[in-house]
């Protein structure tokens, strides 16, 4: 099964598909993404302007994985729908952590 995460020196890279404006906020699964990937499916009820969004899907992933927001930095997709966030820490450990929530998905 293919995930939305790969390695990267400062710690994961996590691919998300963003359904913003949606009635319920959470996690909705992993789906196709561009290039053949996958993405993280996550709705948010934050409308899809200035950065509301995404400030949504780092507060909900945030919460969901016990992750401190502050690990997560936008690195594509400001305005887009497919965004990819880089978590920062230990490789490993966030592996450790990540694959449990990934792998019932």
């Amino acid at each position: 099964m293919d995930l939305p995460i790969k390695t990267h020196p400062g710690g994961v890279m996590l691919t998300v598909r963003a359904v913003p404006g949606a009635r319920q906020a959470g996690i909705r699964g992993i789906v196709s993404g561009r290039g053949g990937g996958v993405a993280l499916k996550v709705a948010v009820t934050a409308p899809p302007e200035d950065g509301k969004a995404t400030s949504a899907i780092i507060a909900l992933l945030s919460r969901a994985w016990k992750i401190p927001k502050t690990a997560f930095s936008l690195q594509g997709g400001g305005a887009a729908r497919e965004k990819t966030f880089l978590i920062a820490g230990d490789v490993d450990r966030l592996f450790q952590s990540l694959l449990p929530h990934l792998a019932g998905l």
